[in-house]
């Protein structure tokens, strides 16, 4: 009996410590804390209006109609969408940490009799309230309440920066609203100059003041410059006096086409702290942006042109001429036969006499040839005395009936070229020049 007795004993106590081992065995991981409940109990995107009482006073209002956002007050505005989706969220993933008191009789001691922060939001129904309070003495948490509630509970000190929002923290800074990627023309007009770039065939050149290759990777760094622009601040939403500003002759101005469509930007005089005053001629309000953007507008346009001196290169090459020293050495790809009957393209000198080439020599000679960069575009009064007695004179023709000739000279340690139809010189590496001429008299 007393076996019996021992054995029901165990029995009765392996039954719940069975129970609670397969309890924890069915837990999910993270169930060991207890949830925490929600402040309110919404969808996000049900949200439709939110109202926000910043700490210093300024209130923002703001609904959605259609399924897009709107500043609605203090003025009417473009909001920034991510702010606008980050605060909808917050509304409706914040948890309570902690009940502080389920019914406070004195709500001065959370900074909760005037809340530094109110946010009033609803979802297509009654209004709901967040009331913002002092920070706990950790500084972990904030105290709030919903509404005319008496229950004060925390909530995370990090979801401040999320409510704590002025107008302006709030709306679309962007200085112009263009599709970048549509973008086929831009024109700077800065002082007396003009510069105009055109995107023809896919390719970005230079239209004005004189037309030209252009660097493309330059010019898609200044749209996304200008695009990507943000304003400082907002100095006068309408009505701004375009002469206190400097916006009735700007100092610069931008305007990108799109198809039929343009835009256009201003830049006036300096403002405070590394800024000056612009307008989007499109929007009425003056801002102000970082006052480094006129380096950007105000570059010599031969800042822009292409860095390579020929579009050509090794594999798309057809024919070469070099003209030195009153002597044209020219060369052409032809189609031959090999040993298999299988055609093949080989290079072959034709003057001054009709030769085969070594296939290395001729590479060596060719991609020293279209390999050939400027440091630099200008006018220099050198360049121009140097080109008229140059080093040499090369044509290369490419892609079915494309022709590029660059004349290269030399003067002491610099080295100039000069593009055949267009404005400027080159300023380029003197070794350049030596390495073309060296491959060329090293052919074999």
């Amino acid at each position: 009996m007393r076996g019996l007795r021992t054995l029901i004993i165990l029995v009765v106590i392996a039954i719940p410590l069975g129970y609670l081992v397969y309890r924890d065995t069915q837990r999910a991981p993270g169930d060991d804390e207890p949830r925490k409940d929600k402040v309110f109990t919404v969808d996000s995107e049900k949200i439709d209006e939110i109202s926000i009482k910043a700490e210093g006073g300024d209130q923002t209002r703001l609904q959605k109609t259609g399924g897009a956002w709107r500043i609605v007050a203090p003025v009417a505005a473009d909001p920034d969408s991510s702010e606008i989706s980050q605060l909808a969220t917050n509304l409706s993933t914040l948890e309570i940490q902690r009940v502080v008191d389920e019914n406070a009789p004195d709500l001065k001691e959370y900074g909760l009799a005037q809340p530094r922060i109110e946010v009033t939001f609803k979802a297509g129904g009654e209004p709901q309230t967040l009331q913002i309070g002092q920070k706990t003495p950790p500084g972990s948490d904030l105290y709030a309440r919903r509404g005319n509630e008496n229950k004060v509970f925390l909530i995370p000190a990090h979801v401040e920066g999320t409510f704590n929002k002025k107008p302006f923290d709030l709306r679309d800074k962007s200085v112009v609203k263009v599709d970048r990627d549509k973008v086929d023309t831009v024109e700077i007009v800065s002082g007396d100059r003009t510069t105009r770039f055109a995107k023809p065939a896919g390719d970005w050149r230079i239209a004005a003041p004189a037309e030209g290759r252009a660097d493309s990777s330059a010019i898609e760094g200044l749209i996304s410059r200008i695009t990507g622009l943000q304003m400082k601040a907002v100095i006068a939403e309408a009505d701004g006096d375009p002469k206190k500003f400097g916006l009735e002759k700007p100092v610069a101005t931008i305007r990108f086409g799109t198809g039929s469509s343009q835009a256009s930007v201003v830049i006036g005089l300096p403002a405070e702290e590394g800024t000056v005053y612009a307008r989007d001629l499109s929007r009425p309000a003056v801002f102000t942006v970082e006052s480094s953007v006129l380096d950007d507008l105000k570059k010599d346009p031969l800042e822009y042109r292409q860095k390579d001196l020929f579009d050509a290169r090794s594999f798309n090459a057809t024919r070469v001429e070099l003209v030195r020293a009153g002597q044209t050495s020219a060369f052409e790809k032809t189609k031959v036969k090999n040993k298999e009957g299988q055609d093949e393209e080989k290079w072959r000198q034709i003057s001054p006499q009709a030769r085969d080439l070594d296939p290395a020599s001729f590479d060596t000679l060719l991609s020293a040839l279209t390999g050939a960069r400027a440091s630099a575009w200008g006018n220099e009064p050198a360049a121009a005395k140097a080109l008229a007695a140059p080093e040499f004179t090369a044509t290369v023709k490419f892609d079915e009936g494309k022709e590029e000739r660059v004349t290269f000279a030399k003067a002491g340690a610099d080295a100039f070229a000069s593009r055949a139809g267009e404005p400027g010189t080159a300023k380029i590496d003197a070794t350049t020049v030596d390495s073309i001429v060296k491959a060329l008299q090293e052919l074999k």
